[in-house]
């Protein structure tokens, strides 16, 4: 009994086939090598959709009125992070947006940290922030 024969036993390949009593240990044991395997733990090469990264944008912003909080929001919302600069706004109306796009950060489960006296970076859940930039004394 050839390699061949075997093979085409194995995968049903030949329909009319002679059992050889003779070779019926030899076949067992060969056969056992011969099947095929998935991965080590026995699992199928399966690669879930999540572990594909996607490409993070880094949305730059400079609000002159407190109405573009809600634009804000919506890029974060839309898993974007944000780098805000509130130098142009006055001072109660960059008070009110970075209440407001907190809370924004909180329900999204993302995170706010200032980067500057008047500059912030609002990120969502899928970016990961690592460092700290640390704080000056403004001399204004």
């Amino acid at each position: 009994m050839g390699i061949k024969t075997k093979f085409k036993r194995f995968f049903d390949l030949e329909d009319d086939y002679e059992y050889d009593n003779e070779y019926e240990d030899e076949s067992v044991a060969e056969e056992e090598e011969i099947t095929p395997s998935h991965t080590k733990k026995g699992k199928p090469n399966v690669v879930s959709l999540q572990s594909i990264q996607q490409q993070v944008k880094v949305v730059l912003v400079e609000p002159r009125v407190y109405a573009e909080a809600q634009d804000i929001a919506d890029q974060l919302k839309n898993r974007r992070a944000v780098v805000m600069n509130l130098q142009r706004i006055p001072h109660d109306q960059a008070k009110r947006i970075v209440d407001f796009l907190s809370g924004t950060v909180y329900a999204i489960g993302g995170d706010i940290q200032k980067l500057g006296p008047n500059t912030f970076l609002c990120t969502p859940e899928n970016v990961d922030v690592s460092g700290t930039i640390s704080e000056m004394m403004d001399e204004d």
